[in-house]
């Protein structure tokens, strides 16, 4: 059986033309611009020019415009505005893995430069998979973002390679692109590895392995840093490279195959601070002492490394600072699409904590 029939009623007291069901059930319809004209006794149009910021409109019925919005809870038309404008103010960020803490405190930067610059940010998480990455991009397009950001993934695939054609993007962690117009953020991570090793070595370390995160181009520099700074210490006959996975399992299950050699390493070089945590998960099952036994260095100082349970040594990239590179970069792209490439490139440095020391006798 039906409900009874809804009323079209006019509730001056609060400056609405709206449905109200009789028996006060059910949502009620959202403000539109003409309630806030009523309410605010203005015309319509006069509202469209306070809402896009024009300063063709005196103080006073501008805050009269303002104030009934607030108290009718009236949000602009979104999908309206960017019809008119050409525009939707949204940025997407593609997330090679969410669960690394290196990629959610760059897009607090990230995401405070965008706000900053009247732009919203929407986040899709590839995991690793390019049915996922696919699905992300292709409602992102949908959506008409005016910019991309891509975090750890190459743009490789046939429909990321289309939507860096005509959509301003920006790629973190992976220089390995040869598409134009597109900007890229990477650390040093050269420089970074060199920074580990040095330190691992000034410790007296040797037998000084790598767990390798050969998933992006970063951890293959990383992996290229080591292996340079290891024969440029004379350490050519140490060097033990583990495939990581970039993920805490990855770690894990290289760590396992090191640390169970003969002669096992004295110090493992993470490529990144979650690979470490697996590395130092399978030491404590092993009965290894950290760093009495064995000094563990990761790479990125998240949040997780500086906690006082874990302490780890690491190498920090400065994550905010990237994402806020990544979003002055976009927003510049926005406004010129056709500029040329750019490259930025932040220096690491060493942080270091307890789980590195003195190599045993």
């Amino acid at each position: 059986m039906s409900g009874p029939p809804i009323n079209v009623t006019a509730t001056r007291a609060r400056g609405l033309t709206e449905p109200v069901a009789p028996d006060g059930y059910g949502p009620r319809p959202r403000p539109t611009i003409r309630n806030v004209a009523e309410r605010a006794g203005v015309s319509k149009s006069l509202v469209s020019l306070v809402l896009r910021g024009s300063p063709h409109v005196s103080e006073h019925r501008r805050q009269a415009v303002l104030q009934a919005a607030r108290e009718l809870g009236y949000r602009p038309n979104a999908v309206a505005r960017s019809l008119v404008e050409g525009r939707t103010h949204l940025v997407g960020a593609l997330v090679a893995d969410l669960h690394n803490p290196f990629y959610a405190e760059f897009l607090d930067g990230l995401q405070e430069s965008l706000h900053g610059d009247g732009l919203r940010l929407l986040i899709g998480n590839s995991q690793w998979d390019p049915a996922f990455e696919d699905e992300a991009v292709g409602a992102f397009l949908e959506l008409r973002v005016d910019g991309l950001v891509l975090l750890g993934i190459a743009p490789t695939s046939e429909t990321l390679i289309e939507a860096t054609s005509y959509t301003p993007t920006v790629v973190v962690g992976e220089r390995e692109t040869d598409l134009g117009g597109v900007d890229i953020v990477v650390d040093d991570d050269q420089l970074g590895a060199r920074l580990a090793i040095d330190h691992l070595v000034e410790l007296g370390h040797r037998r000084i392995a790598h767990v390798e995160g050969s998933r992006f181009s970063s951890g293959w520099f990383r992996c290229e840093g080591y292996l340079v700074a290891m024969r440029r210490r004379a350490l050519a006959p140490y060097i033990m490279v583990e495939q990581g996975d970039c993920t805490e399992e990855g770690g894990a299950a290289a760590a396992r195959v090191l640390l169970t050699r003969t002669p096992r390493p004295t110090a493992i070089f993470a490529a990144n601070d979650t690979v470490a945590m697996g590395v130092l998960a399978v030491a404590a099952e092993l009965g290894l002492r950290v760093p009495e036994d064995l000094s563990v260095i990761g790479y990125d100082n998240t949040h997780l490394a500086g906690t006082a349970p874990i302490s780890l040594t690491t190498v920090e990239q400065p994550r905010r600072n990237m994402g806020r590179s990544a979003a002055a970069l976009l927003s510049d792209r926005i406004g010129d699409p056709g500029k040329a490439s750019r490259l930025r490139q932040v220096t690491p440095r060493l942080v270091v904590r307890r789980t590195t020391g003195p190599a045993p006798d």
